[in-house]
């Protein structure tokens, strides 16, 4: 489902974190999010992409 959109306990689920992880970085911009009627809501192709972007960037510090 390419629209597929998630809601915060399914994205700390997906990542394996605490949900308060993802709440944290939601309102800190640190993760693709927006607000429905005050509630968190991510669609899992941002989330995807976000992931392949920390992968990426984890590369690039064990560079240097």
């Amino acid at each position: 489902m390419p629209d597929e959109i998630l809601t915060l306990p399914e994205v700390a689920q997906l990542l394996k974190v605490a949900e308060k992880t993802v709440y944290t970085m939601a309102q800190k911009s640190q993760l693709p999010a927006f607000k429905v009627r005050g509630q968190w809501r991510f669609k899992r192709v941002d989330i995807d992409r976000w992931i392949e972007q920390q992968k990426e960037a984890s590369r690039d510090e064990g560079r240097n």
